[in-house]
């Protein structure tokens, strides 16, 4: 029943039963008795407490829907408020719950185009630091050597140090390509590539330890450079901010996902707020339908939860084995 009617049947019902008794033997002396006198405010009394009581049911859907509003986060699926109530708070709701899922769906739509673009700029740079900048140091390293082999004595030296300095250049140019395009997550696989990965966050007194199963389901490639990506950015985290010495990182089928965790032994979140790289694990996240959680790890630190459901068929087993 809607809020109208039952505010209407109750006052009206409150009159009718007025009227009547006025009509019948009922009456009001003048100046009035005190029995007449409680009489009359007791109904009063009744008539107000069933007003309210209608008017609490009837807006506390109202009020849940005000405080919904207020916390809503498009990078939050699935956190919607109960249809519940009067006919007219029930339908206001479900209304506001189906313009969140269309702004949802036109924000993933979005962002999976503004993510492609990313992607395709960043294999541009990778390929043209690789190509270009790439191959310029490897000519200047190679004219070193060559300036090496006929300076003086007292010059090698200086020249060494050239060299040393253009081939950390180099491997830093190389490094950077690298973590802007993936190759081997295309040519090998995501258990190489979380190896990898893993391998290449292990320096600099942080052990990152790694366990990929080779049972893993299916995967489509967006689902696995999402897992690629949130696991490049969760040891990221950690490296540059958690001040931990151990991380882990793990990818397990469940039966109806595949969930990756990154795990560390730093200082936490805490209540720092949400950075722009945890803003685009959630981005990744909500395009292929992911759930992605922060929680704090046992015995301190923070783990990294990342939940892809997994298309339906048979698994296949992963292309490159189990990890060690």
């Amino acid at each position: 029943m809607s809020l109208f009617w039952r505010i209407f049947l109750l006052n009206a019902a409150g009159l009718f039963v007025a009227t009547a008794l006025l009509l019948g033997p009922v009456t009001v002396s003048t100046p009035t008795l005190g029995r007449e006198a409680l009489v009359l405010l007791v109904g009063l009394g009744l008539l107000l407490v069933g007003n309210a009581v209608v008017l609490r049911i009837g807006l506390t859907p109202l009020h849940r829907l005000g405080r919904a509003m207020t916390t809503a986060d498009l990078l939050v699926p699935g956190a919607r408020p109960e249809v519940a109530g009067p006919a007219e708070a029930a339908q206001l709701i479900a209304t506001y719950n189906t313009m969140l899922d269309r702004l949802q769906a036109e924000r993933a739509a979005g962002a999976g185009q503004a993510l492609q673009a990313q992607e395709g700029e960043r294999h541009r740079i990778a390929r043209e630091l690789h190509d270009e900048v790439g191959q310029t140091l490897t000519a200047v390293l190679l004219q070193l050597k060559r300036v090496a082999d006929r300076v003086p004595g007292e010059l090698r030296e200086e020249v060494s140090l050239a060299q040393e300095a253009t081939r950390a250049g180099l491997d830093e140019i190389r490094r950077i390509a690298r973590r802007l395009r993936p190759g081997v997550l295309e040519e090998l696989g995501l258990a190489s590539a979380l190896r990898s990965l893993s391998t290449e966050f292990t320096h600099h007194g942080l052990a990152v330890h790694h366990q990929v199963p080779g049972d893993l389901p299916p995967l489509s490639p967006e689902a696995e450079l999402v897992i690629y990506r949130v696991a490049q950015e969760g040891l990221t985290n950690t490296a540059r901010h958690s001040g931990a010495d151990r991380a882990g990182l793990r990818l397990h089928p469940l039966p109806t996902a595949v969930e990756l965790l990154v795990r560390d032994n730093g200082t936490g979140l805490g209540g720092a707020a949400e950075g722009a790289g945890i803003h685009g694990m959630r981005e990744r996240a909500l395009l292929i339908g992911a759930e992605l959680h922060f929680e704090t790890a046992p015995g301190g630190g923070t783990d990294v939860r990342l939940r892809v459901p997994a298309p339906p068929g048979d698994r296949a087993a992963d292309r490159t084995g189990d990890s060690p």
